[in-house]
């Protein structure tokens, strides 16, 4: 979304707590601060310098109590929001956000999302689907094991989305004129399973690479062994549970992105090399 804003030539700042990242935006055109997300009054100060937000509830490291740590940030941030003089708010949410407590992401940006709409700056939501760069932290074990672990079953075939599809749609929604609010579901071109994924990275590889279902018994386990705490590793695997039972909307309800699985994994396959 920033690159898209920057390349449109309109003014941005990012708000992060990483110096790194910081510096990395300011060598791209944008202006950068570094303010800790609990620092209610520092985020204001921030808001009160710029007209419209882009508002993405930063995750918690996975090692922490995810949800009570991303409600957290999320309750300084809207608090931050009381007395900021923003004009328009745009806020980063996913498919199959939904009211519950243990449930990772899902709960916690239902919950922005109707924070949003009971406070009196106009919010539009953009609900983007599952992120193919999620993907990407199969790939070590895909180049060694030629398997690609899933936590959801092989054949299940939900709607996807390359970040970059989603950042350019986030920029029209920024730019758009005041006063309008709305809920926009963004995905990829169509529909994929974890074995379109297998085979997408079996063919930028050129070998075969084959989709294995975690089982659900299992799922905290795996959790574990890669750095989740116990309450995090709970959280995620409900949340996997409550996104397969989501009701998601037809892809003709959608903004439908124009970047595919196979030339995402292609591309992220041809960086990593």
């Amino acid at each position: 979304m920033t690159q898209a804003l920057l390349e449109r030539g309109e003014r941005v700042e990012i708000v992060t707590r990483d110096e790194g990242k910081a510096d990395a935006w300011r060598r791209r055109g944008a202006r950068a601060v570094v303010v800790d997300v609990h620092d209610t009054g520092a985020l204001r100060r921030v808001f009160q310098g710029g007209k419209r937000l882009y508002l993405l509830n930063p995750p918690a490291p996975p090692s922490t109590d995810t949800a009570r740590e991303e409600r957290a940030t999320l309750s300084s941030i809207l608090s931050a929001l009381e007395g900021s003089g923003l004009e328009k708010i745009v806020a980063q949410s996913t498919y199959a956000a939904q009211p519950g407590d243990r449930i990772g992401d899902l709960g916690v940006l239902y919950e922005m999302e109707q924070a949003l709409a009971a406070q009196p700056i106009p919010s539009s939501i953009l609900r983007g689907a599952y992120y193919m760069s999620n993907w990407e932290a199969s790939l070590e074990t895909v180049m060694a094991k030629r398997e690609l672990p899933s936590f959801y079953p092989t054949d299940m075939v939900f709607p996807m989305v390359a970040p970059s599809n989603l950042g350019e749609v986030a920029a029209r929604l920024m730019t758009e004129p005041l006063g309008s609010s709305r809920l926009v579901h963004v995905e990829g071109p169509e529909r994929y399973s974890p074995n379109d994924v297998a085979a997408a990275f079996g063919a930028a590889l050129k070998t075969v690479i084959r989709a294995v279902e975690i089982p659900r018994a299992d799922r905290v386990a795996v959790l574990r062994s890669m750095g989740f705490s116990e309450p995090a590793a709970e959280s995620f695997s409900a949340m996997t549970d409550a996104a397969m039972r989501a009701e998601i909307p037809a892809p003709e309800h959608a903004i439908r992105g124009t970047t595919s699985l196979a030339t995402y994994v292609t591309q992220r396959v041809q960086v990593s090399h």
